[in-house]
């Protein structure tokens, strides 16, 4: 499968459909407290509008089953990501009320202090049949997404990264155009998500930006495939 790609944090209509008509798998939009934040009226006036194919997923934290449940329903959502200290049942919960194709992401903060104990809680979550991927994240002291700033990718790769078979991750935080490719190359992830790294400012994408992420995200998982594919060839 090829490289599943998110822009996230959303705010216009213009944004969302720049992302669609750039490439990406998926959109994100934010109802929690950030600059990139938005309202379920809001959202489910944008994707009214979205007829593409391309999977919709909502940003919570900390936010209640009867929230998220609700949202879903009122904006069309497809997924739902789950930040922070989300309860162990809830991603069963959702699926229960809003049908077995609801795709949920769990949001783990990777730090290289703590890689061991990261580790475990992916664990966790792979094992975890109502997740569908485990989003790897970067956190700050004032934000837990959207931060603009990268973790570190070795530490990630030689831990949380290593024998990405037994699940699927997502990398994320402070990826941009100039790095994804790099990224792409290290983690080898399931999936890359993006929000503050291709917009002019907060909450507003930059049209070029998008378009080159995802470009240079595209190529470099046709290059990490044809190179997986050279080696088996030559064993």
């Amino acid at each position: 499968m090829s490289l599943w790609i998110k822009i996230c944090g959303n705010t216009s209509l213009e944004d969302t459909q720049l992302a669609v008509k750039a490439g990406a798998d998926a959109v994100g939009f934010v109802f929690a407290s950030s600059p990139r934040q938005v309202t379920v009226p809001q959202v489910a006036s944008i994707l009214a509008h979205v007829v593409a194919p391309v999977e919709k997923i909502g940003v919570f934290v900390d936010a209640p089953l009867d929230e998220i449940y609700a949202a879903v329903r009122a904006c069309g959502l497809t997924g739902v990501q789950l930040h922070s200290d989300a309860e162990p049942e809830l991603p069963a919960k959702l699926r229960a009320r809003l049908g077995p194709a609801l795709r949920v992401l769990r949001v783990v903060h990777f730090d290289a202090e703590t890689a061991i104990l990261v580790k475990k809680q992916i664990a966790e979550h792979v094992r975890n049949p109502d997740i569908a991927a485990v989003l790897v994240d970067s956190r700050t002291a004032t934000a837990v997404g959207g931060t603009g700033v990268t973790f570190d990718w070795d530490a990630a790769r030689a831990t949380v990264f290593k024998g990405t078979k037994a699940g699927k991750r997502i990398a994320a935080g402070g990826l941009n155009p100039a790095n994804v490719a790099e990224a792409i190359a290290t983690l080898r992830p399931w999936g890359v998500d993006v929000a503050s790294g291709v917009e002019s400012t907060p909450g507003h994408k930059d049209a070029h930006k998008v378009k080159e992420f995802i470009a240079r995200a595209r190529a470099a998982d046709r290059k990490r495939t044809s190179e997986l594919s050279s080696h088996r060839d030559r064993s």
